[in-house]
C-alpha cells in the first residue's frame, strides 16, 4: 500500500520504524543510481555502527532466583543491620546499548575508487548533541567540506538539531543539503514541506560529465511500499515527536481525514 503523503511521511520518524527506513532508503538509492552512473561510477553503502542508550523499566514479570541480601553499615551506638529485599517486589532499571548499524551511499570512480560524491542520509543519533553519533558525524561532515568529494545530505527528521549553516534555514520540517566543490562556500538548500512532493535533486559526477537525477519522492515511495509500514502505522494517532506546529498541526488532521474518506 502506497503512503498517503504527497511528500515525506512523518509517522516513519517513529523509532521503531527509521532505521529500517533509513538502511531501505540507502539501498534504494544506491538502487536508482547504479544503472545511472555506470560505467565511470559505482554507487556503493557504506555501513557505520554507533550505539544508544535505552533504558528500559524492570518492574514487570521479572522475578529473580533468590532474594537480595544488602548487609548495612553499624552506626554509632546501634549494632549493624541486614535488609532482605523480597524477589516480588523488585525494582530496578537497566539501561541497555543497543548497536545502530546505518548506511550512507558513496558514489566512486571505478577505475581510482576515488570518492566522488557523499550521499549522507541523517539518523536521529546524528541530530542529538552530546551523542557520540553525533560528535562522529560533525567530524565526517568537517572532513567531506574539506576534501575533493561533494556532500548531499537528506535531513528527513523533524527533531534534533539542524546542521550547522552560515544563515538560518527556512522553515519547513526538512531539507535537503547540497555542497559542490567547486561551490565550498555556497550549500544549495531545498526545503520539503508536508504538502508538497519530495524533489529531484542533483547528485553531482566530475566534470565534464553532467549531474545525475535523484528523485527522492520515487525513492521514498519504493521503499514506504516494500518495507510494508502501512501495517505498523496507526493514522488515528498523532506522529511521534516533536510536536507540530499549530498550522502543521492543522494541515495533517485535514489531511487525513480526506484520506480517510476516499
Amino acid at each position: 500500500m502506497p503512503s498517503p503523503f504527497p511528500g515525506m511521511d512523518p509517522y516513519i520518524e517513529d523509532p521503531q520504524i527509521w532505521s529500517d527506513f533509513h538502511n531501505n532508503l540507502a539501498s534504494e538509492i544506491q538502487g536508482l543510481l547504479n544503472p545511472r552512473i555506470a560505467p565511470r561510477y559505482v554507487a556503493r553503502l557504506t555501513p557505520y555502527v554507533t550505539y544508544e542508550n535505552v533504558e528500559i523499566a524492570a518492574t514487570r514479570g521479572i522475578r529473580p532466583d533468590v532474594g537480595i541480601w544488602q548487609p548495612q553499615p553499624a552506626i554509632a551506638g546501634m549494632p549493624g543491620t541486614a535488609t532482605i529485599f523480597s524477589p516480588a517486589t523488585l525494582e530496578s532499571a537497566v539501561t541497555v546499548e543497543f548497536p545502530l548499524r546505518l548506511m550512507s551511499v558513496e558514489i566512486h570512480r571505478v577505475d581510482t575508487l576515488q570518492l566522488v560524491t557523499a550521499i549522507e542520509i541523517l539518523s536521529p543519533v546524528n541530530k542529538k548533541p552530546g551523542h557520540d553519533a553525533h560528535l562522529d558525524y560533525q567530524r565526517k561532515r568537517r572532513a567531506l567540506l574539506h576534501s575533493e568529494a561533494n556532500l548531499l545530505e537528506l535531513d528527513l527528521l523533524r527533531g534534533g538539531e539542524r546542521l550547522p549553516l552560515a544563515a538560518p534555514l527556512p522553515r519547513a520540517p526538512y531539507f535537503a543539503l547540497l555542497s559542490r566543490v567547486e561551490r565550498r562556500s555556497r550549500v544549495s538548500v531545498w526545503a520539503m514541506p508536508f504538502a508538497e512532493r519530495l524533489p529531484v535533486l542533483p547528485v553531482p559526477l566530475l566534470e565534464p560529465d553532467p549531474d545525475v537525477a535523484l528523485d527522492l519522492g520515487v525513492a521514498v515511495a519504493a521503499v514506504y511500499e516494500r518495507g510494508g509500514y502501512a501495517s505498523l502505522i496507526d493514522y488515528r494517532r498523532d506522529p511521534p515527536p516533536p510536536a507540530l506546529a499549530a498550522d502543521e498541526a492543522r494541515w495533517l488532521d485535514n489531511f487525513l481525514r480526506q484520506h480517510s474518506r476516499r
